[in-house]
């Protein structure tokens, strides 16, 4: 009996959803690219100071603190698609204007950082429309398993394009990397211009609420809903936790461990890597244990090996480093292909870009505050106590969700309103099968 190619390939036989996957793994390499390539370009051809650095870093972040929430509202009173590559030629325009300008000699660290942040911009918009497309191009079935393959790719991405940004630094120089970075974001934009499925107009109503009105009711709904406002608190925490150990890591294994810059490089692959082990095995888990039981046991099952991260010692003690953080990729990306199907099925449409913006503005804001207290820690304490101290909370965060009315769900509801009953009752994989 032969199989059909739809099961054979899943979301993949979709044509839509194969351009769709492509343009956001294509957007992500550029993305993981330009996160290399723009500081590399103010050290090696700026001489700029590790402060310097760090500013184009905090901007490529700070937009979604500034923009994030009316980014959701503005999505939402969009067609999604042609958001995104809006958002792709934009990108692309402002990487371009790098190795032209520099070409005439008039490259500053100023110009890098105004690059930096209409890169951050972008990717805010096109986050929150591209959560949103998700559900256009696929039904309610298939979005656990077309999830986990979009978390496949951006995980990839995230392997690939900082190796990507030193080799191309390396073989042509750190200006005409930026060149190849934004071909990244036109063939994404390509991409998404070939999707077929037709995109319903907003409700007209929408275009006449103003802004602060619906950002507020995208904040109320996420702050009052039992199940989000779990979720995004163990997002914040586990955010701050894990930018708290990144922050110190390599100070740790260069000056602690005694390491050479190849062995660090290869150590901290090990993470992305367990993000495309994660997004793969996400719908099995969804389909075994149920997105509710399964979300909660995936990081039972992983967060505490955070802890093996500050018993690293040089030689066979590596691997505990490698385990570690394999393992904890491998929970959050579980995590983040569960929580995100959940809230394109749960939430209402006309929502959706709202929920996703505010959820991600109150996740990515403990960034920064955990990149301090990190350094702030190895400072007083010493990277190996930080360390510690940092893989601690990310070992204990899965308390935050066992609290949560989540401990009593197989299977996240449907809607607002569904109950633990409702939930429990459906057959095992029915919501999570393509």
């Amino acid at each position: 009996m032969r199989t059909s190619p739809r099961r054979r390939w899943g979301v993949f036989a979709r044509r839509d959803f194969r351009l769709l996957w492509a343009g956001e793994t294509v957007s992500g390499l550029g993305n993981g690219i330009t996160t290399v390539a723009l500081p590399l370009i103010a050290v090696m051809v700026l001489h700029a100071d590790a402060t310097s650095v760090g500013l184009i870093t905090a901007a490529v972040w700070l937009p979604w603190l500034l923009v994030g929430l009316p980014a959701g509202a503005w999505v939402d009173r969009r067609r999604k698609r042609p958001l995104m590559i809006a958002c792709d030629l934009l990108a692309a325009a402002a990487l371009t204007t790098v190795p032209l300008v520099a070409l005439l000699g008039r490259l500053t660290f100023w110009h890098l950082l105004a690059v930096a942040a209409v890169c951050g911009t972008t990717a805010v918009f096109f986050s929150a429309a591209y959560h949103a497309c998700i559900r256009i191009v696929l039904d309610g079935r298939e979005l656990l398993e077309g999830n986990a393959r979009l978390q496949g790719g951006e995980s990839a991405g995230q392997v690939a394009g900082p190796g990507a940004a030193g080799l191309l630094a390396q073989a042509f120089g750190a200006v005409t990397a930026l060149a190849a970075d934004a071909a990244t974001f036109l063939i994404s934009a390509v991409c998404l211009r070939r999707i077929r499925v037709t995109e319903q107009a907003p409700e007209p109503g929408e275009q006449r609420v103003p802004v602060r009105r619906q950002i507020s009711e995208g904040l109320r709904f996420v702050g009052h809903d039992r199940y989000l406002r779990p979720m995004v608190t163990w997002g914040a925490v586990t955010n701050l936790a894990l930018m708290g150990y990144q922050a110190v890591q390599v100070v740790f294994l260069v000056r602690t461990v005694g390491l050479d810059p190849a062995a660090v490089g290869l150590l901290l692959a090990c993470g992305s890597t367990g993000g495309i082990l994660g997004a793969l095995v996400a719908p099995r888990v969804g389909r075994r244990f149920g997105t509710g039981r399964g979300l909660l046991l995936a990081q039972l099952a992983t967060a505490p090996f955070a802890l093996l991260l500050p018993m690293t010692t040089e030689g066979p003690g590596l691997l505990l480093f490698a385990t570690g953080s394999l393992l904890v990729g491998v929970g959050i990306a579980v995590a983040n292909v569960v929580v995100g199907t959940f809230r394109q099925t749960y939430c209402p449409p006309h929502l959706l870009g709202r929920v996703v913006a505010t959820a991600m503005v109150v996740n990515h804001s403990t960034i920064p505050l955990g990149a301090l207290l990190g350094g702030f820690l190895a400072d007083v304490l010493g990277p190996r106590p930080a360390m510690w101290g940092t893989t601690g909370i990310v070992a204990l965060c899965w308390l935050i969700l066992a609290a949560s009315p989540v401990r009593h769900e197989r299977d996240l509801p449907a809607q607002p309103g569904s109950g633990a009953k409702r939930s429990t009752a459906l057959p095992s994989g029915s919501r999570t099968t393509a």
